[in-house]
C-alpha cells in the first residue's frame, strides 16, 4: 500500500514531468523582469572625479528595485506553483 506523498506513476510507467508549460512561462516572465531591472539600475559611463546627479533618479532608486523584486518573487511562484491533477478511481 502506497502513501499520500508517493508519486505515482502513469499509464506509461513514467513519473510527470516536474515542471509544467505554465511554470516555464512564468520562469521567463520572471527572468524578462529581472533583466529589465538590471537594466533600467544600470548608468552611464561617467569620470570617477566628476559628482552626476542622474544616479538618484526615480527610475534607480525606485522602479529598478521594483521590478528585480517582482521578478524573484515570479521566480519563486514559478518554480513552487504546481497545478492541481484530477484525481482518478484508484486514489
Amino acid at each position: 500500500m502506497s502513501s499520500n506523498n508517493e508519486i505515482m506513476p502513469n499509464e506509461r510507467g513514467n513519473r510527470p514531468p516536474l515542471f509544467r508549460k505554465m511554470n516555464y512561462i512564468l520562469m521567463g516572465v520572471g527572468a524578462l523582469l529581472l533583466i529589465i531591472g538590471y537594466i533600467c539600475l544600470s548608468g552611464g559611463k561617467v569620470p570617477d572625479d566628476v559628482f552626476d546627479g542622474e544616479i538618484f533618479n526615480t527610475r534607480r532608486l525606485v522602479v529598478a528595485p521594483i521590478l528585480m523584486f517582482l521578478g524573484l518573487v515570479t521566480e519563486i511562484v514559478a518554480i513552487m506553483w504546481h497545478p492541481k491533477t484530477p484525481k482518478t478511481d484508484n486514489e
